[in-house]
C-alpha cells in the first residue's frame, strides 16, 4: 500500500510565501521512487503540472512559476517539496502532489490528497 501526505497550504498574501511537503509511504521494502512532482488544479479548470524532480534532481517547471518556485526531494525520507515564493492570485489552486512508484518494474503513480493553497489581496 501507497499512502502520500501533504502538508503546508494555506492562506497568505500576494507576495507571500508558503513551502508545501508531501511524504511517500509505501509498504514493504522493495521498491523505488522515480518522479515526484506536484501538479494544480483551480476552480473549474483542469490539473496542470507545476513542477516535477527526477530521482536524480532534475527539474522542471511551468513557466508561470519558474524563478518563483523551487521543488526539492528528501530520497531518505521519500518527500518532496515546493518552496512557492512571490506567489500571486493566480496561484490559487487545490496542489497535489505525486510520486512514481516502481516495484518489480511495474510503475505506478499514486496521488495526495490535495492541499488548498489561497493567495488574497
Amino acid at each position: 500500500q501507497v499512502q502520500l501526505v501533504e502538508s503546508g497550504g494555506g492562506l497568505v498574501q500576494i507576495g507571500g510565501s508558503l513551502r508545501l511537503s508531501c511524504r511517500t509511504s509505501v509498504a514493504g521494502s522493495i521498491f523505488s521512487i522515480n518522479n515526484m512532482g506536484w501538479y494544480r488544479q483551480a476552480r473549474g479548470k483542469q490539473r496542470d503540472m507545476v513542477a516535477v524532480i527526477t530521482s536524480g534532481g532534475n527539474t522542471n517547471y511551468v513557466d508561470s512559476v519558474k524563478g518563483r518556485f523551487t521543488i526539492s526531494r528528501d530520497n531518505a525520507k521519500n518527500t518532496v517539496f515546493l518552496q512557492m515564493n512571490s506567489l500571486e492570485p493566480e496561484d490559487t489552486a487545490v496542489y497535489y502532489c505525486y510520486a512514481l512508484v516502481a516495484r518489480s518494474n511495474v510503475y505506478t503513480t499514486y496521488w495526495g490528497q490535495g492541499t488548498q493553497v489561497t493567495v488574497s489581496s
